[in-house]
This record gives structure tokens, C-alpha cells and sequence, in this order.
């Protein structure tokens, strides 16, 4: 099941926009390919920002691309597999 597709929805949380975000963007660029969309939100009132994504590539793509993200300090990420 690994080479089948799946769409997912990624969660983002970025703690410390100013030092992660060229990190995140570089890493959203590299995996351009299985992302189908992306939606950012500044919520200030907590200091965060949140990204939320909607990708369609199989689970080692969605699990390298959740792995590199989460390796990021100040950044939280969640996964939910859909179809």
C-alpha cells in the first residue's frame, strides 16, 4: 500500500515564524509536487501561525515530507490520512 496514493490533511503549527519560516517554505517547496493546497493563518492572539495542507502522494512521500517538517524546532505537526 506504500506506492498507492492517499490525500492528507497536515496541520502546522509555527511557534517562531521569523527563525522556521524560510525552513518550512523550502521543504513545502521540495514536495510541491503531491501538494494540492495550502492555507496559512496568523493567530496572534496565541503568537502562532497555522498552516494547514492538503496533499495527495503515498506514505512514505506524506511521512518524509511530516518528518523533515517536525525535525524543525518550534514547529508541531499532525497528520490526518484520509482516502
Amino acid at each position: 500500500m506504500s506506492n498507492q496514493n492517499r490525500i492528507a490533511v497536515i496541520g502546522i503549527v509555527v511557534n517562531n515564524r521569523e527563525e522556521t519560516a524560510k525552513r518550512v517554505n523550502d521543504i513545502l517547496s521540495d514536495y510541491g509536487n503531491i501538494i494540492v493546497g495550502r492555507m496559512g493563518l496568523p493567530y496572534k492572539e496565541r503568537e502562532i501561525s497555522v498552516i494547514s495542507i492538503i496533499v495527495d502522494g503515498t506514505n512514505d512521500e506524506i511521512g518524509a515530507l511530516t518528518g523533515k517538517l517536525g525535525n524543525i524546532p518550534g514547529i508541531k505537526v499532525k497528520v490526518a490520512l484520509t482516502y
